[in-house]
């Protein structure tokens, strides 16, 4: 039973991790492309970004399963 629990715990966390590390590119894309080109866009942090990463994903999720 503990050996299932820290199975689940480890790939929460790897999944934290990945969607952290995964948000600093789509953060310097932003501050670096966007910031400049519009003049009302602000920059934003790496927490920041992470946000709208998770959110973008839970409303545009794809789902590349055929139904079959």
């Amino acid at each position: 039973m503990m050996k299932n629990i820290t199975e689940v715990i480890i790939v929460i966390l790897g999944w934290l991790a990945l969607s952290f590390v995964l948000s600093y590119p789509l953060m310097l894309l932003w501050n670096g492309c966007l910031v400049p080109a519009i003049n009302v866009i602000d920059k934003v942090t790496w927490l920041q970004m992470w946000g709208i990463s998770i959110l973008c994903n839970w409303l545009f999720k794809i789902n590349l399963r055929s139904k079959e």
